[in-house]
């Protein structure tokens, strides 16, 4: 396994991350996945045997029951807990009453409170809100992160979901006002979706932002079992296609996979999950899996090695085309880029 610091932080995290999404199959995260805790234990065994240090989870899970179970998972594996960075989030619904959403101040003390005693542990290592809430002022929800950092519940706090503007916004309350700020934001990345190549990942980059990537797979699509002409395996995307993908530039990119994979020996999942962790601003890549032989490959990507032309290959096919502001910008500043500077002296 290999390791990276968090952003601009000084905490290493694994550059795989367990996701958790199909624990427990209560409500609608059931038709993400049902596994029972025996099962959650063999995943939880085989990550960090494999040297996993990040596990992923949040509270709407299963409505609490992903949080419960791994935590009876470091338990019944005897686990040291401050080997473990657990991350979780808040903001979604966790009841019926007015107050039960969102991110203010009283919703977020409430549910760090619930998911410390739902994981069996009295600190979290990454508290993120899940996605924004335009009813609550960004700076009530970062005012109330800082405090849950200096009283010890939590050790840092991040994002996901997120525009860039919403995310430079709350950084700059936080510089602005000496507070604690995100460490990272967890995006939808992958070779089939590179939409936060636009904006997001500039600003992360330039904020020193880490970045957890979800669904880096595109819920299946660049495992290779689904094909251009229809003839699909069996898998979550034939009744529900999230998250969104571009489908005719993912099979583009699979028509390169396919042949590549053949040639190193690897598997087409593999080589999606090396993509991404050979671009600089990825921080770590959540993988998640019904089955264990599914994530036991999924481990395997952390070997994989590109040539020069490989990585070149893969990011000309999956390539976002050129819109406004870019295409303008990139012809505005080249007086000002070393590659431009050299164009115009030739």
């Amino acid at each position: 396994m290999k390791y990276k610091i968090l952003g601009n932080t000084g905490l290493k995290v694994s550059t795989l991350c367990l996701g958790t999404m199909n624990y427990g199959g209560k409500g609608f995260f059931g038709y993400m996945g049902n596994l029972d805790q025996k099962a959650v234990d063999e995943q939880i065994k085989t990550v960090t045997e494999a040297g996993v240090n990040f596990i992923d989870t949040a509270n709407i899970y299963s409505e609490g029951l992903s949080e419960t179970m791994i935590g009876q998972a470091i338990k019944n594996l005897s686990i040291n807990r401050d080997d473990l960075v657990l991350a979780t989030k808040v903001r979604g619904s966790m009841g019926n009453g007015e107050n039960n959403r969102g991110l203010s101040k009283k919703h977020i003390i409430q549910q760090v409170e619930a998911s410390l005693k739902r994981l069996g542990t009295d600190y979290i290592d990454l508290y993120q809100i899940h996605t924004a809430d335009p009813l609550t002022p960004i700076e009530e929800t970062i005012k109330t992160l800082d405090d849950l950092v200096r009283s010890g519940k939590i050790r840092y706090f991040g994002a996901s979901n997120m525009s860039a503007w919403q995310l430079m916004k709350g950084l700059g309350y936080s510089h602005y006002n000496h507070l604690d700020k995100f460490a990272s934001l967890q995006a939808n990345y992958s070779l089939d979706v590179r939409d936060a190549e636009r904006e997001i990942v500039p600003m992360l980059l330039d904020q020193k932002v880490g970045l957890m990537v979800w669904s880096p797979l595109s819920g299946g699509l660049l495992t290779g079992k689904y094909t251009r002409n229809g003839s699909n395996q069996e898998g979550r995307l034939n009744n529900f296609p999230f998250p969104p993908f571009h489908e005719d530039r993912a099979y583009d990119v699979l028509d390169v996979l396919m042949p590549m994979a053949e040639q190193k020996q690897v598997s087409v999942s593999q080589l999606a999950l090396a993509w991404l962790l050979h671009q600089p601003v990825v921080s770590s890549v959540i993988i998640g899996a019904t089955k264990l032989h599914q994530l036991q490959d999924n481990l395997k990507a952390v070997a994989v090695a590109f040539t020069k032309e490989e990585l070149d290959l893969l990011n000309e096919v999956s390539k976002l085309p050129v819109e406004y502001p870019a295409n303008v910008l990139e012809i505005m500043t080249m007086d000002r880029s070393s590659a431009g500077v050299d164009f115009l002296n030739a």
